[in-house]
């Protein structure tokens, strides 16, 4: 089972600052630095041509994820998760009648896997283009896979290094009740933490005159 959520930036710190603060911490408790890791999202939305006049067309998330390298993940918001082989992106190219791809929206979280225990803990820096947006911190519990078991636990590890940063319960684990938690759950809470950072991106800063 696993968390995903964003971790602000510390005051005065930059986001690289405050990812390498977060790694001091969990070095400090005794984790292992184990290789590095990857996700992205690429946005694609309904052709016009295939729209109905005044109706917004939906979006896809195309997505990747280094643990998984063989799969692609293709995500509707509020909708399901198709998890297809890796040939899915060959395939979006030869729909681009369809689906059109928003080069502008591609967003990425990338750093480094720590290994604590039987938990694994992902720093990520989350950047658009050139610029770092936000940070990530994905927590698994190995051993577990029925997500209702082992939150306490997820958050009790989670509060020792994130303070008071420590999110609540993610939203896919009230949907899975004591069914199987799957690749599919930990894509849809990157989706919605790169649609929260997308958006933060989109909101005035107060006090710029």
């Amino acid at each position: 089972c696993r968390s995903v959520s964003q971790v602000p930036v510390a005051e005065g710190k930059s986001v690289q600052q405050t990812v390498e603060l977060l790694a001091r911490r969990l070095e400090a408790l005794g984790a292992d630095k184990q290789g590095t890791f990857g996700v992205d999202c690429e946005t694609y939305h309904t052709a016009a041509a295939l729209g109905t006049q005044g109706q917004t067309g939906k979006l896809m998330y195309v997505m990747h994820n280094s643990e998984y390298p063989l799969s692609c993940f293709a995500l509707f918001e509020n909708g399901p998760c198709l998890v297809a082989d890796a040939n899915f992106d060959t395939l979006m190219v030869k729909l681009k009648g369809f689906f059109q791809n928003a080069k502008a929206n591609k967003i990425e979280s990338r750093g480094t896997r720590y290994q604590y225990c039987d938990f694994l803990v992902k720093l990520g820096t989350v950047t658009m283009g050139p610029s770092a947006r936000g940070i990530s911190v994905e927590v698994e519990y190995c051993p577990c896979v029925i997500a209702n078991d082992c939150w306490n636990l997820l958050m009790e590890f989670m509060q020792s290094f994130m303070g008071s940063h420590t999110p609540g319960i993610p939203s896919v684990f009230g949907s899975k009740h004591d069914s199987t938690y799957g690749p599919g759950d930990t894509m849809v809470q990157y989706m919605e933490l790169f649609n929260k950072i997308r958006k933060q991106q989109q909101v005035p800063v107060a006090g710029i005159r």
